[in-house]
């Protein structure tokens, strides 16, 4: 028997029953599933190839002695819903840690609200770090060149960010990085070195091209211009060129990427 109380049909006890059991048996079902993976803990003290560390000079010995370039996580461990993502889709999967193993060294530079998460002695360090490298959000990933200082470029977060599509990622900001360039040219070969070279030029050109309009860009930002319909011409104006010279960038990278 079905009451109806105001137009609304009212479950008799038999069917509230039910529904209670096969709720029990839902959260039954979900609390047997495996736990999802917990994020990365970084270490408090001393580093190594692949883990996670807030001591950012341990991490800058090892990554001499061992050859590796760093990656610095400015993070906001336990507020940061973009850091919470990475964490969870990236940096806490086996294809991530496997592969930074093998090739990086990794420095967590957080700024959380829970102030106990971050030991005294490196809260005025991690805001020299976040000055230096002009770190506006978060989260921000800063890969450096194993000598700690040269930054060879800066990535960010994805919705859509899988431990493969950031590792590809990682690579070309290393591959691409002035130093490991001129290493590869090493290996190229003599016949086709010309053409190698050549690339390089434009491609150097094109990074010159692209610098100037992100830097009018800036500039422009600076004069805090109104919004009105002769400032957002300008605005689309600064676009167009910074995505010409993106667009010819990326060309001059994927031929690049042709001789290997």
């Amino acid at each position: 028997m079905i009451d109806i109380v105001f137009g609304i049909k009212k479950p008799t006890p038999n069917i509230m029953y039910k529904k209670t059991i096969s709720l029990l048996a839902s959260c039954a079902f979900l609390l047997s599933l495996p736990l999802a993976a917990e994020p990365h803990k970084p270490a408090l003290e001393g580093a190594e190839p692949g883990k996670w560390t807030q001591d950012y000079d341990a991490a800058l010995k090892v990554a001499a002695e061992k050859n590796l370039p760093l990656i610095l996580n400015f993070t906001g461990s336990d507020w940061c819903g973009w850091c919470k993502i990475m964490d969870k889709q990236v940096f806490a999967e086996d294809e991530w840690s496997a592969y930074a193993k093998k090739n990086l060294m990794l420095v967590t530079l957080d700024f959380p609200r829970d102030k106990s998460i971050v030991p005294a002695k490196w809260v005025g360090r991690n805001n020299e770090l976040k000055g230096k490298f002009g770190i506006r959000g978060y989260p921000s990933y800063v890969v450096l060149d194993k000598d700690g200082e040269t930054k060879l470029g800066q990535l960010g977060a994805s919705r859509d960010a899988t431990p493969k599509s950031f590792i590809e990622k990682t690579e070309d900001v290393i591959f691409f990085s002035d130093s490991a360039l001129a290493e590869f040219a090493k290996g190229i070969p003599e016949e086709k070195s010309k053409e190698f070279k050549a690339v390089l030029a434009t491609r150097e050109k094109a990074n010159k091209k692209l610098d100037k309009a992100k830097g009018a860009l800036g500039e422009w930002v600076k004069t805090r211009p109104k919004k009105n319909a002769e400032n957002d011409k300008l605005f689309a104006g600064f676009q167009k060129d910074i995505s010409a010279a993106m667009k010819k960038v990326k060309e001059a990278n994927e031929k690049i990427k042709a001789f290997k």
